[in-house]
């Protein structure tokens, strides 16, 4: 398998109109399937980890745990970073990083190094998603954006449905298979890096722009949407074993439907984005979203839930694609840092809705979905204040105008 070349030329043509897939944007779009890809992996093969280190299972869950806390933590800043030491070289690095610790899972005699290769997985994960939409921005017309960011997050959900699939189908023969895969797939994608170059002291992605109303707004849409509508998929779980009764099996290909469903419609709302704008895609995406997923915990029966839970969770995509472009285009000068920060706050979200919603849940199950639905409202306001251009912006758009 080889990833295409790119010359100067068609690095120019990339960012015409039509050029939403190209030997540019490729690249970045399976960097956007390989991280969700290589978080989800674990989470089919728990047994295989127990009986292969001889742990329980509190132990292997560290090798979901161990990876989402330094990947939370370093999103805070991996922007910035990449952006500073430039976007390129940060980004190959990173997937060489990725490689190793996956190649490290492979061989790890004990779980204590098995751990710490999956912490470390997860600390170079921080820089990809930043990065590539950052530099998925560079190669993209503007008019054509929300459909390549759409195209992006197809590739993400993607990743993260059929990690759990993958995972336990390498587990038939050996799990160790899954992380080879992960390894070799990273390799080739440090030969295809993102264009930036370093930016020196006098050019340094600033952080300033970073610390305004704009960015808080995008940060409290992040976390409330995680904690809340974009992140049901764990109450979704308990609702198919605990209330519908169905087995692990059948709860897992549900899920896996949903995100087969965001991945398919990624495109779709991309194309949506484009032509309505940010702030009707964002009341759309979000107003469907809430009303769909709130009587979510009312469907008694699993084939009728199935299909609710398929066409709640592809609109949820249509949420994850809107904040995500938001993100991207807030702040041009440092977009890798604007892009990480949203992301620690998303991934804060998704740590903290399930410490909240499981409790409520074993007293209304119906009513834990109605909250988190609820939840979007927030999220809504946040999105709509957010799409409000500045004064800066305004004036902006009235010269590009003339």
């Amino acid at each position: 398998m080889t990833l295409p070349r790119l010359d100067d030329t068609e690095r120019h043509t990339a960012s015409e109109p039509g050029k939403v897939l190209s030997a540019a944007t490729l690249p970045l779009y399976l960097g956007g399937f390989l991280g969700p890809f290589g978080t989800m992996v674990v989470i089919s093969i728990y047994p295989e980890l127990r009986e292969t280190f001889g742990a329980s299972t509190q132990a292997v869950n560290w090798a979901f745990s161990g990876y989402m806390i330094p990947l939370a933590i370093l999103l805070t800043v991996s922007g910035t970073i990449g952006e500073r030491l430039g976007r390129r070289r940060v980004t190959q690095w990173t997937f060489v990083i990725y490689a190793i610790a996956s190649f490290l899972c492979v061989i790890a005699p004990n779980l204590g190094l098995f751990l710490t290769a999956r912490v470390l997985q997860g600390a170079a994960n921080a820089f990809i998603t930043p990065l590539l939409i950052a530099g998925l921005t560079e190669v993209t017309a503007p008019a054509r954006l929300g459909r390549a960011i759409g195209v992006y997050s197809s590739f993400q959900a993607a990743g993260g449905a059929l990690a759990p699939f993958a995972g336990g189908l390498a587990a038939t023969i050996d799990w160790r298979l899954a992380f080879v895969a992960v390894g070799v797939v990273s390799l080739l994608l440090a030969t295809r890096p993102p264009a930036g170059e370093p930016r020196p002291a006098s050019s340094a992605p600033p952080i300033r722009p970073l610390l305004t109303r704009r960015m808080a707004t995008l940060w409290t849409a992040a976390f409330t949407a995680a904690a809340g509508p974009v992140g049901l998929a764990v109450v979704v779980g308990l609702y198919l074993r605990d209330e519908l009764a169905v087995g692990s099996s059948t709860a897992g290909l549900v899920l896996l439907i949903g995100g087969a469903g965001a991945a398919v419609m990624g495109p779709t709302w991309g194309r949506l984005l484009d032509a309505w704008g940010p702030r009707r895609a964002v009341v759309t995406s979000l107003s469907a979203a809430i009303a769909l997923a709130a009587p979510l915990g009312l469907i008694v029966e699993p084939i009728a839930f199935a299909f609710a839970w398929m066409v709640v969770a592809g609109i949820v995509g249509f949420v994850v694609v809107n904040l995500q472009h938001l993100a991207a285009v807030a702040v041009p000068e440092n977009r890798g840092g604007a892009l990480s920060s949203v992301l620690a706050f998303r991934f804060m979200g998704h740590a903290i809705g399930p410490l909240i919603w499981v409790p409520i849940f074993a007293i209304s199950p119906s009513w834990t979905f109605a909250a988190a639905a609820g939840i979007g409202l927030i999220t809504l306001v946040a999105m709509i204040a957010a799409t409000t251009p500045t004064d800066q912006q305004a004036a902006r758009y009235s010269t590009d105008a003339r």
